[in-house]
């Protein structure tokens, strides 16, 4: 999708061997229709076209947060943009655009990771600085399980249950349930009473962390986009392997509730998208430490 917009726009792509070369002379503005919301062309098509002759318009493009924010970002720097948000976007292209300072919307997904984890943990957490209209396909699941929360203009206070209830939940285009937390969800639910139901409609391949959490005593049965969850009592520490972002943070959070120790290899995938992720854990009183940290004299 993301060629297939660049080429609408006059560009040249060659592939070979693995390399992408995209050339043009100039980029003419052009009519995109996305054959899917994907996020990630959505913001390709935009960036492409702030400087592109004449006018672009995106169909079916993405409507999440994130795609406002680059908006608003880049028509600070004197970009046209109009539409982020909805279904269509239009890019008016400009000679050039200037420096500014602009800061960058709350992580709505790191938001969403620190209550799945509390959720799990049977714990309370207060979460600052964030924007809970982002979050609420996250909140409403939450509060299926059994989860009390408190929501504020800027921030949300959560207590969770001892043991969380089952609930089905499906992935969806914002303002669906998002992709990027299923894994996260699905997790807690490991441990919830009962049986829960999960169904991935955006990605394939989505599912690979849950081999390492049947590794730890997770009851999960996986078939094509669904999978089905049994509640167990106790998850067992284990060696295991993250294998992408969100399902590495997954892992995380079945050791922190897991008998005995888990040690987690491959943490490169969870760093890339989680900010002091350890120490923020330590701040709220986890055990956990990186390998290359040494340990404290007793």
């Amino acid at each position: 999708m993301h060629l297939k917009a660049f080429e609408k726009l006059g560009i040249n792509i060659n592939k070979n061997y693995g390399n992408i070369t995209c050339i043009c002379d100039k980029i003419i503005g052009e009519k995109i229709d996305l054959d899917f919301p994907s996020v990630g062309a959505t913001e390709n098509a935009i960036l492409a076209s702030c400087l592109a002759t004449g006018k672009t318009i995106i169909t079916n493009s993405a409507r999440e947060p994130e795609i406002v924010d680059l908006q608003n970002f880049l028509n600070k720097m004197g970009a046209k943009i109009k539409g982020a948000g909805t279904d269509i976007i239009e890019i008016e292209g400009v000679k050039k655009l200037k420096d500014v300072s602009y800061t960058i919307m709350p992580d709505r997904i790191e938001t969403g990771t620190f209550l799945c984890m509390t959720a799990m943990t049977g714990g309370t957490i207060k979460v600052k600085n964030i924007t809970p209209d982002h979050i609420t396909p996250i909140i409403n699941k939450l509060e299926e399980t059994g989860c009390k929360l408190n929501i504020g203009k800027n921030e949300i206070e959560m207590q969770a249950p001892r043991r969380l209830k089952a609930v089905d939940l499906k992935t969806m285009p914002y303002p669906g349930f998002p992709t990027d937390m299923q894994s996260l969800f699905a997790t807690s639910l490991t441990t919830a009473k009962g049986t829960s139901l999960v169904v991935e409609n955006l990605f394939e391949n989505r599912y690979k962390y849950t081999q390492e959490l049947i590794r730890m005593g997770a009851k999960i049965t996986v078939e094509g986009k669904t999978a089905v969850i049994k509640g167990v009592r106790k998850l067992y520490g284990a060696n295991v392997k993250a294998t992408d972002l969100r399902g590495g943070a997954s892992l995380v959070m079945a050791g922190m509730v897991a008998k005995g120790d888990t040690r987690i290899e491959n943490i490169e995938y969870i760093l890339r998208g989680y900010e002091k992720f350890d120490q923020k854990l330590k701040n709220l009183g986890i055990d956990i430490r990186r390998i290359d940290d040494k340990p404290k004299e007793k």
